[in-house]
Formats: C-alpha cells, sequence, structure tokens
C-alpha cells in the first residue's frame, strides 16, 4: 500500500465527488514541539498511524460521529463510566466542526467565495490515543485537505489556515506569529523505534502551571526553555553531519530538560518508565510529544534494538520500527506561504 497515497475522488468531478484525504501521525523529534513557547522543533510524518477523513456530496450538512471514538451507547452505567476514564469526555466529531468554522471564517475574512453545495463528512483514525502523535491535528489535516478540494480553494492557504486550527482563534494566532519552515532530507535520519503503550496517561495534563509561569516569566523555565529550543539547531548540525554520537546526547537532554520543567509527577510513571527502559540498554529516548509514547535510537544497531524490544516487552509496552514519510511540501511552496510580521516566530524543521 502507498503509505502516502494521493487523494481518492469518485463521481462528477464538479458536483459529486467523495473526496478522501490521509494525514499522518507526527513525531516532534528534538526540540520543543508547543508554538505556544516559540522556540524551534525537528519533526517529522510517520507512516505507522494515520488519521483520514471523508466527504461526500448531500443535501444537508452532516458530521458524521465516529462509532468507536464518538460512542454514544453502552451497555450499561458503568461502562458507560469505564469509557469515560478511559476515553475522555472528547471524540472527532468537535474537531470537524471546530475546522469547519474556521474554515468558513477563514475564508469570509479573505473574502473567498464558497459555493453554497452541502456535504456529508467522516473521519477514522488509528493514531493510538494520548500518545503525543498529533492524532487530533492528524484529523483536523485530512478534513481541511478534503474542505479545501471541495470548495476548490487554492492549497497554498493549507499551511496559513492550520496556524489558525491549532490556535483556535484568529486573534490568538495574530498573538502569536507565524512559523518559518525548513525542510530537510528524511535520509538524514537514523532508524529509530516508537515505544508506546495500549492504556496511555492523559499528555494535555503537562502543561499544568508551566503555561503560567512562563507568561509571568519565571526564569529557570524561560531559560529551559531556549535551551530546549537550542537542542533542535544543533540536532540539525548533528544530523547534517551524521554525527550520532551528539544526536543521542541532544535526545537524552531535550527529555531531561522537559522532566526537570514539568516534573515527576506531571509527566507520569508510565510516561517516564518508557523512558528509563530505552536508556536501561544504552539507546537514547524521549518524548514524540507532550507525552504517551517516546521515540527512541539505538545507536550501537541491531543487536541494542533486540534488547530494545525484550525488555519493553517485559515492561509491558508496545515497540515498533518507525516507518518515515516525505512531507509533500517543498521550500518553494513555503517561501510562498511565509507571512511578513515582525513578531518572534517559531522555527520547525520538517524531516
Amino acid at each position: 500500500m502507498d503509505p502516502n497515497p494521493e487523494p481518492a475522488s469518485s463521481g462528477d468531478e464538479n458536483n459529486n465527488a467523495v473526496l478522501e484525504h490521509r494525514s499522518f501521525a507526527r513525531i516532534g523529534f528534538l526540540g520543543n514541539p508547543s508554538d505556544v513557547y516559540f522556540g524551534r522543533t525537528i519533526s517529522f510524518t510517520i507512516g505507522n498511524f494515520w488519521a483520514s477523513a471523508k466527504l461526500e456530496p448531500s443535501e444537508h450538512l452532516l458530521i458524521k460521529p465516529h462509532p468507536f471514538h464518538d460512542l454514544v451507547r453502552f451497555d450499561s452505567l458503568d461502562n458507560l463510566v469505564c469509557r469515560l476514564k478511559s476515553e475522555g469526555y472528547y471524540g472527532g466529531v468537535r474537531l470537524l466542526m471546530a475546522i469547519c468554522k474556521v474554515f468558513r471564517s477563514y475564508c469570509k475574512d479573505n473574502d473567498i467565495h464558497l459555493h453554497d453545495r452541502n456535504f456529508t463528512l467522516s473521519y477514522d483514525t488509528n493514531i493510538p490515543r494520548q500518545t503525543g502523535l498529533s492524532g487530533s491535528s492528524a484529523i483536523v489535516s485530512a478534513t481541511l485537505s478534503c474542505l479545501l478540494d471541495f470548495y476548490s480553494v487554492f492549497k497554498t492557504v493549507l499551511l496559513k489556515s492550520m496556524v489558525v486550527v491549532l490556535f483556535t482563534c484568529k486573534e490568538h494566532m495574530d498573538r502569536v506569529g507565524y512559523g518559518i519552515y525548513t525542510i530537510m532530507d528524511i535520509n538524514l535520519l537514523p532508524p529509530l523505534h516508537l515505544i508506546y503503550t495500549e492504556n496511555p496517561s492523559d499528555s494535555g495534563k503537562v502543561h499544568s502551571t508551566v503555561r503560567r509561569k512562563w507568561l509571568d516569566g519565571d526564569e529557570f523555565i524561560i531559560s529551559s526553555m531556549a535551551e530546549i529550543a537550542k537542542l533542535a539547531e544543533e540536532g540539525r548540525t548533528a544530523l547534517l553531519n551524521k554525527d550520532y554520537t551528539k544526536l543521542k546526547e541532544l535526545m537524552n537532554r531535550n527529555f531531561d530538560l522537559r522532566r526537570s520543567i514539568f516534573g515527576d509527577e506531571c509527566l507520569g510513571a508510565m510516561n517516564i518508565e518508557m523512558v528509563e527502559v530505552a536508556r536501561k540498554i544504552g539507546a537514547a529516548a524521549k518524548f514524540t510529544g507532550s507525552g504517551g509514547a517516546v521515540v527512541a535510537f539505538c545507536p550501537d544497531g541491531p543487536s541494542q534494538v533486540k534488547l530494545l524490544e525484550e525488555e519493553c516487552k517485559k515492561a509491558g509496552f508496545i515497540v515498533e520500527p518507525v516507518k518515515l514519510v516525505p512531507t509533500r511540501l517543498n521550500n518553494s511552496d513555503l517561501k510562498k506561504k511565509k507571512k511578513k510580521k515582525k513578531k518572534k516566530k517559531k522555527k520547525k524543521i520538517l524531516i
């Protein structure tokens, strides 16, 4: 199967086309993956997991709940409570509704005319929940691609619109500013492995009071975030030079800094254990995002990978090779999307 398929369509291309798009999970490899702290990050998409969206023209505008992720029918009250404890209150419908709202607002604000035909929107995903693999963003991205095709909106608005989506409102986006993106060759990356569990902790809890302290000017938080941002720049140099010894050092330092900022209670015992299991056999390890999954690098090769698999099995964790997926954008595309603002900008390195 093509890991990065072209969008599928059927029927009349103008009025009756059924549109489907897929977006892949993302690993934040080095740096700070959260835009709210500015800084830099190296990140890449992986073919291990993805989300897809499907848009079908219809008489009324309908958002279809997912049969599993938006479950509203239960066997009993206890079943309902158990489900809420493990999965939370929110599914993907809110994401589909949110991107529809943001997309419409963006087009209105920018005098982009949209036709008045309606559609039925649905989604599917196999990205594990609460693993820091950008599962929600993948659903949003796939849905946005469907909307862009359905309304024949020029796709150079994609990157800019995604920034709006991630911050939920245009006012916040304007205050934060836009990212600067640089594309790198995915072949620079060494073999990596993904570690996760079937019952992850909530990665959303990790931000707790840190954001408030950062806004209040806490010197420790600000200096630590600045150092994390610097790790991405150093990581880029290490990759270009194929200095994998340095890369291992940077990955471990990245996690250690995050741990010192948020604290063990906030990160969660299981998340920390995944990192420690990898480090136990000499591998480098850090979160893929805010927590819930770990990306590991075994510099000693296959023998070390085997040890990693054995230790993860003992601990009850799932481990699998990272399948890299190249971005479809190129540096020429990104230059067209740069916003000329005299604000601080987050630098992202896309692999």
